[in-house]
């Protein structure tokens, strides 16, 4: 966090800070909707379109965070700690813009096996 003194970011994030950055592979998983959601297709059986899908999950997640640096080259962490909480909220503001309204559920992120992040909107739960 740029609002902390070297110290204080070593306290409170560990092996994970560091000022040169460090790398995740992060697992995305988007669950969605079908208490809010228009009905399911009845031509194909679908509530949304996975061709669809895959474009916006391109659009919204892959362009911008895959194989980047996100203090350095993605614009929302220049202000934002990228947490795994933050990752999440940012995978659901983006893709929230992509889908049809009522349509998204819940963004999960993995970190690692044990550091999983649920978001729901305003509503975030660690799992």
């Amino acid at each position: 966090s740029k609002s902390l003194t070297d110290e204080e970011n070593l306290k409170l994030f560990g092996k994970c800070n560091n000022p040169n950055g460090h790398g995740h592979n992060y697992k995305a998983r988007l669950l969605i909707s079908l208490l809010f959601s228009p009905q399911i297709d009845p031509v194909s059986g679908m509530v949304i379109n996975l061709t669809d899908l895959k474009e916006y999950m391109q659009e919204a997640i892959m362009e911008p965070l895959d194989h980047k640096n996100l203090d350095e080259d993605v614009p929302y962490f220049a202000e934002v700690v990228s947490t795994t909480e933050n990752v999440a909220v940012f995978i659901w503001e983006n893709l929230k813009k992509l889908l049809p309204v009522g349509t998204l559920y819940k963004v999960k992120v993995h970190e690692t096996d044990q550091n999983v992040v649920v978001y729901k909107g305003e509503e975030a739960i660690s799992e």
